[in-house]
């Protein structure tokens, strides 16, 4: 695994309506973000291949956060269209036969498996007849994405030691439901860490979005949580 530059350790979550308010949102925070997550909010929106050519000329990593599920040869038609873009992941869902045909048709984006949503939880699964917890099928589908080629996993952080003890340091893992100070009461993440939580566990980004997208000064908060990052990353800090 190459090196990753401290500050593109934080992926901000560009979830908001239309590609001109992503625009301002990006303008504001300005050298405080490296790296976006657009997903599919911004995707149905219209404008989103367009505003990915506009963070790639600014030299802003590229996060399509699309989760691809359908039958391979969609999933690999889908892939292919993103490839030779700038984008640096793009995401599918766990299932082995779906994450060997994004890595296939993938020249150049990294596939990043989605393991378990961090909104579900043993309950949900449960529902879903896994007859499994929610740790093993995170480990399981984490070790069939390395077998697959995938360039990492979608992970919470409460499985990523887990993950990190079955496979190493093989897979990066980016850790999304991040919440600097803690879980609210209005959120529909089950399945939460702080900063320094998460990269203690072994992730290797954090996916941040509503506490850098509803501050009141979002580049103020972005700096906050680059800062949280190098401090969690520093020698000893473990």
């Amino acid at each position: 695994m190459h090196p990753i530059p401290p500050r593109e350790r934080l992926i901000f979550a560009l979830d908001v309506p239309d590609a001109t308010l992503a625009r301002g949102l990006i303008e504001t925070l300005g050298d405080s973000v490296e790296f976006y997550k657009l997903g599919l909010e911004l995707m149905m929106a219209g404008g989103y291949h367009e505003l990915i050519d506009w963070l790639v000329a600014r030299r802003k990593k590229v996060f399509a956060d699309l989760k691809f599920y359908d039958i391979p040869a969609t999933v690999g038609a889908a892939v292919r269209l993103l490839t030779n873009r700038g984008i640096t992941f793009t995401t599918v869902h766990g299932h082995r036969q779906i994450m060997e045909a994004a890595v296939e048709a993938s020249s150049d984006v990294g596939i990043l498996a989605v393991t378990v949503l961090t909104s579900f939880d043993r309950g949900d699964l449960d529902e879903l007849g896994t007859g499994i917890g929610v740790e093993q099928l995170v480990v399981s589908r984490a070790k069939q994405a390395l077998a697959a080629g995938c360039a990492g996993v979608i992970s919470s952080g409460l499985e990523a030691e887990a993950i990190r003890r079955a496979v190493g340091n093989e897979l990066r893992i980016v850790t999304p439901g991040i919440r600097p100070g803690g879980n609210r009461p209005e959120d529909d993440q089950k399945r939460v860490f702080t900063v320094e939580q998460a990269f203690a566990a072994g992730a290797n980004h954090i996916v941040v979005g509503r506490p850098i997208r509803d501050a009141r000064d979002p580049r103020a908060a972005a700096e906050a949580i680059q800062a949280s990052i190098a401090s969690a990353l520093a020698p000893g800090a473990r």
